[in-house]
């Protein structure tokens, strides 16, 4: 009797092992997870009702303002788009230097933050087409307006930028400004405050960011851009994965919100310039 149990127990442990390993693969494939890797990248957030956006604190385009509302060009632009796509926008703070890496990770599904669309990164991901104008500036204190007057100038000096960012680059790409000491940070705002505190002379950022934020009435009252050290003309997209139908459809959906009037209302009232 103890044997005839024995083998009726261990034949139900089989079968179980057995269903197990069937059922467990079959209800795998039915995840969202898995579904997203077979599925096209616009139907992976169509099905999750949202699409998450990366971002980092870079005024005009992502922000909070002094009423505590979290806005910007960006934020507005991403939030019209995602009306249109029928889902809901959520917004996610990265580190600006690994956006490619939480891309492809799937922690955010698209890069949306005055993005410079540079051939590295087209190499890497999808970008839309370009919506913004911008270019490169230099920023410094006020009180050293007579010894920073161009580039040249700036050739033993402490420069600050974003990591990984066009401010960089076109630091590392300018014969005199290369020669000189840099320290990278994590945010745009980050060099405008090494700036103010004299940790470093003068820090190259967007000139979108620049314009909004320095000068009188501003934070920081007592920067100023160099005059005509203007280091290079860019444009701004928004990063997809890589062959992504989702940057197909945002493209499309752009396209819509130009014809209409939304997004030359937006560069209007944020003072920015939309591109050609």
């Amino acid at each position: 009797m103890k044997k005839y149990l024995s083998l009726l127990l261990a034949g139900a442990m089989c079968a179980t092992l057995l269903a197990g390993c069937g059922g467990g693969t079959a209800d795998k494939s039915d995840t969202p997870a898995d579904n997203a890797s077979a599925a096209s990248d616009l139907q992976y957030v169509t099905d999750k009702g949202k699409m998450v956006i990366g971002y980092t604190v870079y005024e005009p385009m992502n922000y909070t303002d002094a009423n505590g509302e979290f806005t910007g060009f960006d934020t507005e632009f991403a939030k019209a788009v995602c009306e249109k796509l029928g889902v809901e926008p959520e917004f996610v703070e990265i580190n600006w230097d690994t956006k490619v890496v939480e891309l492809n990770a799937k922690s955010i599904d698209c890069i949306w933050n005055g993005m410079t669309i540079t051939d590295d990164l087209k190499q890497n991901i999808s970008v839309s087409d370009p919506y913004v104008k911008n270019m490169q500036v230099v920023v410094i204190k006020d009180t050293n307006k007579d010894k920073f007057v161009d580039t040249a100038s700036l050739a033993s000096a402490n420069l600050v930028a974003e990591a990984g960012s066009a401010g960089q680059a076109a630091i590392e790409a300018d014969a005199s400004l290369s020669s000189a000491t840099l320290t990278t940070v994590t945010k745009q705002t980050d060099a405008l405050l090494e700036i103010k505190s004299g940790a470093s002379d003068a820090a190259v950022l967007d000139w979108t960011l620049a314009k909004s934020m320095i000068g009188e009435g501003t934070d920081f009252a007592d920067l100023m851009m160099i005059d005509g050290a203007e280091l290079s003309v860019e444009e701004y997209g928004i990063g997809f994965r890589k062959d992504s139908d989702l940057c197909t459809k945002v493209n499309e959906v752009m396209a819509e919100l130009i014809s209409e009037g939304t997004l030359p209302s937006l560069a209007e009232k944020y003072g920015l310039s939309l591109a050609a």
